[in-house]
């Protein structure tokens, strides 16, 4: 055994106690889906009762007019400021991720073809997230445009000198996942987006396996739009809200295409035809979900109090830990790593791939032990830097271990 004894790095880590500030972190459970949804926060309890009770239950209406109306905005605000890397007024809270992605590249197409009509073409890599790659085609389908692939590995994910190879002058807009959903593969955002900028392009990122677990710097990698949920690493629950981020320089040429009341310049004149607000508002659509923000409010304080530096060096910890622990328990069985050795070019997960994984994932939920499965053949563990502890990455991995195992036994048998 070559690997180095949890209890010794969860005494040493800095962040260690703020896993008793999560809902069921005490348990013998062993969570590392922590990308997938992660855990609620038991301050979150506390918020969302004394907002029923108080907020809600007492102000009623009057709600509106004392924050609920801005909320999308100053949530949006703080989100910025503390994960994302962006200057105020930049950041709205609202809508699922599909909505906002369909949005957002409808408004980046459009914007490009305005500028030069040449422009049809949205890159996109084949590994993406499903929903990702699903509206680009229907986004393709209602507008015209074409889809250029970017074939990437399934075990790494997009590099730019593989980009500029398919970057032109009739490129509009590139979508790209800040980290692979499959591999964890880190993007370098500033670099594809310079990228694409030296062709003319924009770039919408999708943040949701990164932002919380990885620094974030939007501004300063001069990122076009982007957008990310809020159940993963930002604790907000399952269905809660996402966010959309709109660099100032491009808020007034995007128009949206879901024009609904609440992005209307004035949105209680209630008269005939849609007038777009200035700045982010003119993002929103709907009616903001308030209740559903409270979660990622938690979170957001919680990450601004100790900084996404320190715990973006805590998930660099876990997945180089998690990579050991493969290397000395399961590489042995035939287990190989799909996910970046280099934890510069690593995200807060790692997956491991072996013909059994499915069968393995299936019986370790049977154990309280949740790790998740992605085809091909991969268990994907999710590492949340907050909420999980050295000592939960062995057993877990231990865990993995012992199943296949016995899954090798019982195919000698």
């Amino acid at each position: 055994m070559t690997h180095r004894d949890p209890a010794g790095l969860d005494r040493e880590d800095p962040l260690g106690p703020l896993r008793e500030r999560f809902v069921g972190a005490g348990t013998d459970l062993v969570y590392l889906d922590g990308n997938s949804l992660g855990r609620p926060l038991a301050a979150t309890a506390a918020r969302m009762a004394a907002f029923v009770e108080q907020d809600w239950g007492t102000r009623l209406i009057r709600g509106w007019d004392e924050g609920w109306f801005d909320l999308p905005l100053t949530l949006g605000d703080e989100l910025g400021r503390v994960v994302l890397g962006a200057g105020p007024g930049q950041t709205a809270v609202g809508d699922s991720t599909t909505v906002l992605l369909y949005k957002m590249l409808r408004a980046l197409v459009a914007e490009a073809r305005d500028r030069d009509p040449a422009r049809v073409e949205i890159v996109v890599d084949t590994d993406n997230f499903p929903t990702d790659r699903y509206v680009v085609e229907g986004v393709a389908a209602e507008t015209g445009a074409v889809v250029r692939w970017l074939e990437v590995p399934t075990d790494g994910g997009i590099e730019v000198e593989a980009l500029t190879g398919v970057l032109g002058p009739t490129t509009a807009v590139v979508l790209a996942s800040h980290v692979a959903y499959r591999s964890g593969h880190l993007l370098d955002l500033a670099a594809l987006t310079a990228a694409a900028h030296a062709a003319g392009a924009t770039v919408l990122a999708d943040l949701c396996h990164s932002a919380g677990a990885v620094e974030v710097r939007l501004d300063a990698a001069d990122v076009d739009v982007a957008v990310g949920c809020t159940y993963k690493y930002l604790n907000g629950g399952p269905g809660s809200p996402a966010y959309v981020y709109v660099a100032r320089r491009l808020q007034e040429r995007l128009r949206q295409p879901i024009t609904g009341w609440m992005g209307h310049a004035d949105p209680f004149a209630m008269g005939p035809g849609h007038t777009p607000a200035t700045g982010m508002r003119r993002f929103l659509s709907g009616t903001p979900a308030v209740l559903a923000m409270q979660p990622l409010a938690a979170t957001v304080a919680l990450l601004d109090e100790v900084g996404v530096a320190a715990v973006r060096e805590k998930s660099v910890g876990l997945t180089g830990y998690a990579v050991e622990l493969a290397d000395d328990l399961l590489a042995p069985l035939g287990v190989e790593l799909a996910t970046p050795r280099d934890p510069a070019r690593r995200g807060g997960h790692v997956t491991l791939r072996h013909p059994a994984m499915r069968e393995v994932v299936a019986a370790l939920w049977r154990r309280d032990v949740l790790p998740d499965y992605r085809d091909p053949d991969g268990l994907r563990v999710g590492l949340a830097p907050l909420s999980t502890s050295y000592a939960e990455v062995r057993a877990g991995l231990v865990a993995v271990r012992d199943e296949l195992v016995r899954v090798g036994q019982a195919g000698e048998a």
